[in-house]
Formats: structure tokens, C-alpha cells, sequence
């Protein structure tokens, strides 16, 4: 089992930045994909980033190609969403997930462990 922990999330202006991190335990990082989801009141969950075990392969859905960007430290076991340029599109409950399919996935039925999510809320 694995646990997934956000933090970072909080109250911008347009045009500012935020940095989430996702903190896991109870397997080792390394052998599971990750990604990082939002979802906006009345709306479905939406993959915004994915990044398979080893870094070496990156999705990004259209409207944030540019403007974020996701990483992950495995010695730290930690993945993180750099998000600039921020726009009050992006407001939204922002939730880390990881895959045990090693490679990298972008289907939401394909992610296995979730976090509790992090609000993030851009101010136009």
C-alpha cells in the first residue's frame, strides 16, 4: 500500500507561481508512475502531468504545456508540480496519484493510490 501526501497549495494571483510536492511512503518510489490530477467544482478529475518511474518519460496536457512542470526525486520519494504563469483557469483541487504500472500512464483508472488533494485558487 501506498500513501500520498500533498502540500503547497494555496491562494495566487494571475500570473504568479506555485510549487506542489507529494510525499510518499510504504513502497519503494521507484516503482510506480505518478501524476498529478485537478478537479474544478462541477467537473470530472483531469490529468494535468505524468511521469513514469525513472523521469525519463513526461506527458503534459495541452493547456499547461509551457507553464508547468513536473518532477520527481526518488531518494526523496517526493514528486512535485512547479506551476508558473498561473491563470484562474487553473483553480482547482490539485491530487497527486501514483501507478503501479512503472511506465507512464495518463488514463485516471490506471492509478491506483491517491492523496487527499491541495486547493489551489488563482485570483484574476
Amino acid at each position: 500500500q501506498v500513501q500520498l501526501v500533498e502540500s503547497g497549495g494555496g491562494l495566487v494571483q494571475a500570473g504568479g507561481s506555485l510549487r506542489l510536492s507529494c510525499a510518499a511512503s510504504g513502497r519503494p518510489f521507484n516503482t510506480y508512475a505518478m501524476a498529478w490530477f485537478r478537479q474544478a467544482p462541477g467537473k470530472e478529475r483531469d490529468i494535468v502531468a505524468a511521469i513514469n518511474w525513472s523521469g525519463t518519460w513526461i506527458y503534459y496536457t495541452d493547456s499547461v504545456k509551457g507553464r508547468f512542470t513536473i518532477s520527481r526525486d526518488n531518494a526523496k520519494a517526493t514528486v512535485y508540480l512547479q506551476m508558473n504563469s498561473l491563470k484562474a483557469e487553473d483553480t482547482a483541487v490539485y491530487y497527486c496519484a501514483g501507478s503501479e504500472s512503472r511506465i507512464g500512464v495518463v488514463e485516471r483508472e490506471r492509478y491506483d493510490y491517491w492523496g487527499q488533494g491541495t486547493q489551489v485558487t488563482v485570483s484574476s
